[in-house]
């Protein structure tokens, strides 16, 4: 019995640093990637690095404790590097993403917190769409596409919801660069600031009252298929590195 938990803990072990390993081989080929298109991140990276470093150094100077703080200033700017480094990946997936089908059906998809999402619950053989979010705001229609289509896409669905979710606050976002739009790169922001208006209980009743609506046939691919897509794992990676 004793050999069989050995044996265990040992290949336990080994998937575990066969995960780290995928993960920082991950990293570094999107790190490699973002180097050649964006010629800043190495001294802006730097940059952070020393600034921060330097920062928590003399602090620990006017404190009499500058070798003891020297330590706490690398971890610090390292920590700021990756940071950055995280943020401008981003940034580079939101661009190479933006203006293709699906793209706020993936941006959704990468919300921290407690959601229920259902993509493209409407669409257009154009590939106009609408996804659907349920969370503590109540519900949040998010459409994408040809203004024109979305706007008829959105009031029909609208109407579909609000038969089933009472007096349950429904918010409408349409995703692009024109007026009364929100860009791509600003769409999670944007969620994540709506009011808390519903519980977690709340989320689960609406989530079951809508399982019908979900189940429909969509004419949307489930994502955009951008360039930089697969970051989305190492935008995970690099927040756990934090």
């Amino acid at each position: 019995m004793a050999k069989e938990d050995k044996a265990a803990k040992k290949a336990a072990a080994k998937e575990r640093r066969k995960a780290s390993q995928g993960r920082f081989k991950q990293i570094l080929e999107v790190f490699t990637m973002q180097r050649r298109e964006d010629k800043l991140l190495l001294p802006l990276m730097l940059g952070v690095f020393l600034g921060v470093t330097a920062v928590v150094f003399l602090l620990g100077m006017i404190w009499g404790l500058h070798w003891v703080f020297l330590p706490v200033g690398l971890a610090f700017g390292l920590l700021g590097a990756v940071i950055l480094f995280g943020r401008r990946v981003q940034a580079s997936v939101f661009r190479k993403a933006e203006g293709q089908p699906g793209a706020a059906g993936w941006a959704l998809d990468n919300l921290r917190g407690r959601w229920v999402l259902n993509q493209a619950v409407a669409g257009t053989a154009q590939l106009d769409a609408v996804h659907r979010l349920i969370g503590r705001p109540g519900i949040v229609l998010v459409g994408e596409g040809a203004p024109h289509r979305v706007k008829q896409l959105m009031s029909q669905e609208k109407k579909r919801v609000a038969r089933l979710v009472g007096e349950t606050p429904i918010y409408e976002i349409v995703v692009g660069n024109e007026e009364g739009q929100v860009p791509l790169s600003k769409l999670q922001q944007r969620i994540m600031k709506l009011p808390r208006n519903i519980g977690p209980a709340q989320i689960d009743s609406l989530e079951n009252r809508l399982a019908a609506l979900a189940n429909r046939n969509s004419a949307m691919p489930k994502g955009p298929i951008p360039q930089g897509a697969r970051m989305r794992n190492v935008q995970r990676a690099v927040r756990r590195a934090r």
